[in-house]
């Protein structure tokens, strides 16, 4: 791509971030903080795309510059020092080109929020399970990299040590922003431990990512709308599991979900984290709606939110994980993933994700994809 090509579009975004400026130079708009709140996001995520478009022009203009000099230099210690120049020059133009195209991802209003994550094994009987408990194990992982606080808000163990299901929530700076492209079917290709003949198989865990509910969203949960129910527990607990009926069942009636847990030893603890699952799950119903009333072009999309969608393939033999969005992205490195360096594979990621977003934008001239 040319920068010539984003010139019609920058000078848009340009004229946008100048009237963001005029309107925070006036006091009243922070007597609605929230309006003030979101118009200096934009006008941080226009300072952003404008500054990553000034380097990436001002690099390849200075490497233009140099290879100039090279056709006309002979001397041997000049062009040497010029040659590291343009070498530096092409190496930051790559880098600005590439934020470029991350920054131009249109943001996705939950991206701040917190998330919940539910890991379920599919196909493959035991080894699902194991492999269901392996990617538990890296995200946790990477959560303990990234500094984000992991709660456990209900699981259940296989009889090999694997999991047969587990919900987790993630606290922590622009969780649900990664996180999000993990929500679909992650397919295993391993020799699993209880085959003795070596053969490969192939099994599939489903994830599902869901942004946390706030105080502050619209989500109105009437009780007449809640049945709820207690259960004895069959999770951990200690003696308390088999004498109380401290787990907890509700089923919200308009919308037919089914939420429950049996994690805590207390009912109303239970309570508590059923309620929160379940507000997650309508936000995510609230947000499906919206995105399939606004999606422009349905390859832009980090995912349909089908939980049947495979996203991505584990090869253990040929040490390789492949993500099968935006036009494929694969890493040779699968034991570093698993041990939670998730980022080897989200970073290449974000960026083809973003490129397919600025191909969409240079053949739309008059919208801001």
């Amino acid at each position: 791509m040319r920068p010539e090509d984003f010139t019609r579009q920058i000078e848009r975004f340009k004229a946008r971030r100048d009237k963001l400026e005029t309107e925070l130079s006036d006091p009243g708009v922070y007597s609605v903080p929230a309006r003030a709140s979101a118009l200096a996001r934009e006008r941080q995520r226009l300072d952003g795309i404008v500054a990553a478009y000034g380097k990436w022009t001002g690099a390849l203009d200075a490497a233009r510059e140099n290879r100039g000099l090279l056709e006309t230099e002979r001397d041997p210690e000049f062009r040497t020092l010029i040659e590291s120049d343009l070498a530096e020059q092409e190496r930051t133009a790559d880098e600005a080109e590439q934020e470029l195209m991350v920054r131009l991802v249109p943001p996705d209003k939950a991206d701040s929020r917190d998330a919940i994550v539910e890991i379920k094994p599919a196909a493959g009987g035991e080894e699902a399970a194991l492999f269901a408990g392996d990617l538990f194990r890296m995200y946790l992982h990477y959560a303990e990299k990234r500094g984000w606080k992991c709660e456990v808000m209900e699981q259940s163990d296989s009889e090999l040590g694997g999991l047969k299901g587990v919900m987790f929530s993630l606290s922590g700076e622009d969780i649900f922003s990664r996180m999000k492209y993990e929500s679909g079917v992650h397919r295993v290709q391993r020799i699993p431990v209880t085959e003795s003949g070596g053969r490969i198989h192939t099994s599939t865990v489903t994830v599902s990512v869901l942004p946390e509910a706030s105080e502050t969203d619209d989500i109105a949960i009437r009780p007449e709308d809640l049945e709820i129910s207690t259960f004895r527990s069959s999770g951990p607990g200690g003696q308390n599991v088999n004498r109380t009926d401290s787990a907890v069942r509700i089923r919200h009636i308009p919308s037919g979900l089914v939420v429950a847990s049996q994690q805590e030893r207390s009912q109303i603890r239970n309570r508590e984290i059923a309620l929160r699952i379940l507000k997650s799950r309508l936000l995510e119903i609230q947000r499906a709606e919206e995105a399939a009333k606004q999606a422009a072009s349905k390859r832009l999309q980090v995912g349909t939110g089908d939980r049947s969608e495979r996203i991505r393939t584990y090869n253990f033999p040929q040490n390789r994980v492949t993500d099968h969005r935006f036009g494929v992205v694969s890493v040779f490195n699968l034991p570093a993933l698993m041990e939670g360096d998730l980022d080897l594979l989200l970073d290449p990621l974000f960026l083809a994700h973003g490129r397919l977003v600025v191909e969409d934008f240079l053949k739309n001239p008059g919208e801001e994809s």
